[in-house]
This record gives structure tokens, sequence and C-alpha cells, in this order.
């Protein structure tokens, strides 16, 4: 603070300092206005964040939209952290660890060093200088997708001394014969479509950037090429699903265009999954796609003839079908899905003031906490621990169950969602008896997932035959997934071997496990 002694005897110099003073001061509002707003803007942006992160997101109607809103309430937050840092820089200061969640970058992916030199390389007192260390940073950077043309050159030779006719290497078998394509180009295709939901005529868009002019047809004949190559694989897939004991089953719609009537059909997704990694189980986790053209429980059949075991599957009666007395074929167990169980009740409770619901709600919690405990662990551990703590709650749930039905109107929406739980019971009780059984049909519903996402992106698919082509290359995708395998490295190599004449009879050999232990 200035003393009156400071202050200058001139009036037009004093006029200046209290002129320069009020600006100041204005600026200085000016910033803590601007401040405050950012403040208020990032108070809302971060309510929301909190809402949609830790939100019932397992509730939620279509987690595609929850990952959006999380994806849009991040960028907003991270521009106006970009405004303020641009009008107010942050001071230098020293470097300390972030925490940002940014992983590691992989020691797979290739380096491009360069080092910055000093400008000077002698000191300012006249000596050298020389290297005492240095600092390493690391970042990710992208090269675009870059197109490039494999010229094949096939030299001919002939003999000067005698006549016995021209000596030239074969020409390599090719996926497309005398197309254009290599096998990594046709993946490239297929994974656009099926792994990140690309139709084909924005892909052909995408090429038509580049100066490639290729037409959706063209690229559709490509993929429907690639998939009849395929079948063998995905029949040894759902093969090999089926040689398990425990698999879990659900379906979902498939909107197929009826040329004749000029209109849509629905067609259905049938999935079949394994995933025995929450019982530390050696099989590798896999999904296969099955497409038919309604969602009778006879396709279900179909699909599972020659597989015996535990079935886990939602509440849909069509599965019924499979535990019937007079039914050929080995014998098949149901185990039902508390998940459905829960969502029945958390309708209630969503919808009205209902404590009963909220009461079965807490139950139900009660033991998904103890399946979170157990995952991971041996059938044995897992079976044990279930007898030890979840059986008791279960019969106090079945107790709770039988008390509220008689209290309760049948045909209430409580009524109607307590009797699905005894309609069922027997069925979600069936985890108590084997530890490899899951409490719920989640694993097969996170595989299907992609589908139904591919399915807004393309409305629906064209053709019967095309819907199941669809389900061939979805089910070596997906299961590529599963595995932590990269898509398009697996269906390169794959449609390389096919078209070098893989042997039919070991098929097996190309299954994305397989290569996963060849890499």
């Amino acid at each position: 603070m200035r003393n009156a002694s400071d202050l200058p005897d001139d009036m037009d110099a004093l006029k200046a300092m209290l002129a320069a003073s009020l600006a100041a001061l204005a600026d200085r509002d000016a910033v803590i206005e601007r401040k405050e707003d950012r403040i208020v803007r990032l108070e809302k942006l971060l309510a929301d964040f909190k809402r949609a992160l830790f939100g019932r997101r397992s509730e939620k109607s279509d987690p595609e939209q929850y990952e959006l809103a999380l994806e849009d309430i991040e960028t907003a937050i991270a521009a106006i952290h970009a405004e303020d840092e641009a009008v107010d820089p942050p001071k230098a200061r020293p470097a300390k660890p972030r925490n940002a969640n940014r992983g590691s970058l992989p020691k797979h992916l290739p380096r491009v060093e360069e080092v910055i030199e000093p400008e000077a390389s002698a000191c300012g007192c006249g000596g050298n200088l020389h290297q005492i260390g240095e600092d390493v940073s690391e970042r990710l950077d992208v090269i675009p997708a870059q197109f490039r043309v494999i010229v094949t050159r096939r030299p001919k030779y002939a003999c000067r001394s005698c006549s016995n006719g021209v000596v030239q290497a074969s020409a390599p078998a090719r996926l497309i014969p005398g197309g254009m394509p290599t096998e990594a180009t046709v993946a490239h295709v297929l994974v656009c479509k099926y792994a990140d939901h690309l139709p084909l005529y924005r892909q052909a868009q995408i090429y038509s950037r580049q100066g490639i002019d290729l037409d959706r047809s063209t690229l559709a004949a490509w993929v429907g090429k690639a998939a009849y190559e395929l079948k063998p694989v995905f029949n040894a897939l759902i093969a090999d699903l089926k040689r398990s004991t425990k698999l879990f089953m659900d379906e979902t719609r498939a909107p197929v265009l009826d040329p004749k009537a000029g209109k849509t059909k629905t067609g259905y997704f049938w999935a079949l999954a394994r995933d025995d990694r929450p019982w530390s189980g050696a099989a590798p986790p896999g999904v296969a796609f099955t497409y038919a053209p309604g969602r009778s429980g006879q396709y279900a059949d179909d699909i599972l003839q020659g597989f015996t075991g535990v079935l886990q599957v939602d509440g849909y009666a069509g599965y019924n079908r499979l535990i019937q007395p007079d039914r050929a074929g080995p014998a098949i167990q149901l185990a039902y899905c508390w998940a459905h169980a829960r969502r029945k009740l958390f309708e209630v409770a969503r919808n009205s003031t209902a404590p009963i619901a909220e009461d079965g709600l807490k139950r139900i919690a009660e033991l998904y906490k103890i399946e979170a405990e157990i995952r991971g662990l041996p059938p044995e551990a897992r079976l044990a621990i279930r007898q030890d703590r979840s059986a008791s709650k279960i019969a106090d749930f079945e107790t709770w169950l039988t008390r509220h039905r008689a209290r309760v109107s049948a045909k209430s929406p409580l009524g109607e969602a307590l009797k699905y739980i005894a309609k069922y019971w027997a069925g979600l009780c069936l985890f108590l008896a084997d530890g490899r059984i899951e409490m719920d049909n989640n694993t097969v519903e996170r595989t299907i997932r992609p589908i139904a996402l591919n399915r807004k992106n393309a409305l629906f698919a064209g053709h019967d035959a095309g819907a199941a082509n669809w389900a061939t290359i979805a089910s070596l995708v997906e299961t590529c997934k599963l595995n932590a395998i990269e898509p398009h490295a697996y269906l390169t190599q794959t449609l390389r071997a096919i078209v070098n004449g893989h042997k039919q009879s070991r098929i097996a050999d190309l299954l994305p496990w397989n290569y996963a232990a060849k890499v």
C-alpha cells in the first residue's frame, strides 16, 4: 500500500495514477467475473457428470447413450478449462506428476525419436558443454489411414540354349480373383463395418476422398466373399462352444428387408456365449451369433443340437422347449437370471413408492456383493462360500417372497414382479448347487450390444442371407474382442491362410484364441 508521502504533488500525475488504478480494478473485476462464470458452468457440468457417472447405470435403457453423455460432458469441461488457460495462462511452477488417467503407451508401438539440442553448443564462459543427463517424454502420434498399391511383378525367363519353354513364378492366390484388394484391405472393410459400425456406403465415401472410386456394391461383394470363406471358421467356433458344459444364450431383434413386401420384417440373432473366466475355467471365451427368421424356441433347440449341460438364459418362455420331457437330444439344465428378476422390482420401485420392491432390491444387492468377492475363484471355492453365506439369504428371500405374494394383488405391478421371481425360482437358485453358474445372464447381453449398435446404424439387413453373413463375421470379431485380439490382424492372417489352401481338417487352428497363442 502506498503512503501519502509517495503520492505525486502534480495534479496531472495524480490523475494519471488514479486512472491507472481504476483501470486495474476494472480488469480485476472482469477477471473475477469471468472466473465466477466459469465456476458456475463447471459446477453445473460437474453435477451432470456425477449424475451420469454414479447414477443407476445398470438400469439405463441404452448404454451407448450413457457413454455419449459422459463424452459430451467431459468435452465441455475440458473446453472450459482451455478457455480459462487461454485468458489467464498458468504461472510457471515446478513440474509435478499428473494424475491424468491416460494409461501408458504400449511397448509394441514403433518409436520415432527426436533430439532437441540447445541452440548454443558452447558455454558463455567459453568452455565446452557436455551432456550430464536428459529429460525424456513420450506422446502418442497418429498417421491417418494411408492407402498404398502393392505392385506384383512376375518376370518371365527362357533358356537361350533350348526351347523348353518359359519359366515364371505362379501368381499368388487372392481372395478376390482378379480384384484389386489385398486380404488386409478386405479385413479393414470387415472391421469397419462389424466392429466400428460403419456402413459400406460411408466407407465408399472415405475411399472417394482419397481418389479411389469404389461402389458400395463392390465393397459388398468383398464382404460376401469373405463371409463365405470364413463360414467354416464360424462353424468350428460354434462347434467348439457346444462342446462346453456351461453356456449362455440370448436373442435380439434383427430387422430384415422383405423385398416382396417392400418393408422390413423381424428376424432374430441368437447369441451363444462362453465365458469361464469368473470361475477360472481353462476354456477361452467366445460368442457365436446365428440368424433365424423368428423367435420360436425351435430355433434355440436347433442351434443347441449336440449340447448338454447348463444353459443360462433370461425368462423368455421359448427356452422352456429345451427342458420338455419329450425333447430329443442331450439333457439341458436351465439357470435363470437374477438381473432380470431385479429389473422387475426396479421398474416397480422407479414408478412408485414401493417399500416391498426396495427391500427386495436390497436383498438381491447383498447376493451380488458376495458374488463380487468370489469372482475368479475355482468352482469349489465359489460353491463353498455360496453355501456358507448366500444359501441363508436365499432361504430368507424365499420366505419374504411367499409372505408378500400372499399380501399383494397378483395383478398389480408388484404382484407381477413377485410372480415372475416365483415362476423361475428353481432356476434362479441353481447357482447354489454349481460353482460354475453365474447369478445372471449379463455375459451374453454384453456380447450382443454391438449387434444392437450396428442395427441402429444400418437400420436393417438387406436380406436373410445378408443377416446370416452379418452373424458369421460379427461372431469372429466379438470373439476377438473377448480374447483381447486385434480383429484386423486376425482377419487378415486368417483370410490369407484360407486363400493359401489351409486344410479343412485343421480349420480349428484358425479360431481366434489359437491365433492369439501364435502371436
